[in-house]
C-alpha cells in the first residue's frame, strides 16, 4: 500500500490499528497521521522491536487492506 492510499484510508484503519497494537493511544494515532514511517517508528518504540521487525509487522498489517 503506498502512502497516498494509507493516508486516504487512515480514518478507517485507526480502529483496526488499535486492535492490532493495543498499546497505542488516540494521541499516538493522531501523531502518525497516516504516515507509514511514523507508524513503523511507533511500533518500534512501543514494543521494543528492531526496525526490520516493526516494518515487517506494519507491512503485513497493511497488506490485508491493499487488495
Amino acid at each position: 500500500m503506498n502512502s497516498d492510499v494509507l493516508m486516504g484510508k487512515w480514518k478507517q484503519l485507526k480502529g483496526d490499528i488499535k486492535s492490532q497494537w493495543g498499546k497505542f493511544t488516540d494521541d499516538d494515532l493522531a501523531m502518525v497521521e497516516g504516515q507509514r514511517d511514523k507508524l513503523v517508528g511507533l511500533v518500534q518504540e512501543r514494543y521494543g522491536y528492531a526496525r526490520q521487525q516493526a516494518e515487517r509487522e506494519v507491512d503485513q498489517f497493511l497488506q490485508r487492506y491493499s487488495d
